[in-house]
């Protein structure tokens, strides 16, 4: 079974279209894959659709159904507690934001990979040896991911 590391801005995909919401959903398909979060996931997810909210793209109603659909998925959900020290180190060492490399933290702690749409992390990495760990959303579905 593979397994992968999923952040916030490639779920959000899955209920709200966008570029590689397609790709995004690919990853829902496979009943043999095991999707793993950090405990914060959803907090993130949730910020994602309140600022829909905002812009006035969606009504609360809808960013709670929203809601409900990424919280139906099942996930193993991780204590990031177990991962901010590592994180912290990684974030220093590639200048991007702990919450970020908290993903990233899962993803080399569990041998899998993290999939994201979010290029400026992805290209952060691209010096280091991290990114053997990362998969850029838009590589899922060829040969990428």
């Amino acid at each position: 079974m593979a397994k992968f590391v999923i952040d916030a801005n490639v779920a959000i995909k899955w209920v709200l279209p966008e570029i590689y919401s397609d790709r995004a959903l690919s990853l829902l398909d496979n009943d043999h894959d095991e999707l793993l979060v950090p405990d914060f996931f959803f907090s993130e997810i949730t910020n994602i659709l309140w600022k829909r909210t905002q812009r006035g793209e969606l009504t609360l109603e809808a960013a709670d159904k929203k809601l409900s659909e990424i919280k139906q998925v099942d996930f193993a959900v991780f204590d990031s507690l177990d991962l901010v020290s590592q994180a912290l180190a990684t974030a220093v060492q590639v200048k991007q934001a702990v919450y970020d490399c908290v993903y990233l933290t899962l993803a080399i702690e569990h041998c899998c990979q993290m999939v994201t749409a979010d290029e400026r992390f992805i290209n952060a990495l691209r010096q280091g040896s991290s990114i053997d760990c990362v998969v850029w959303l838009g590589a899922v579905g060829e040969g990428g991911g």
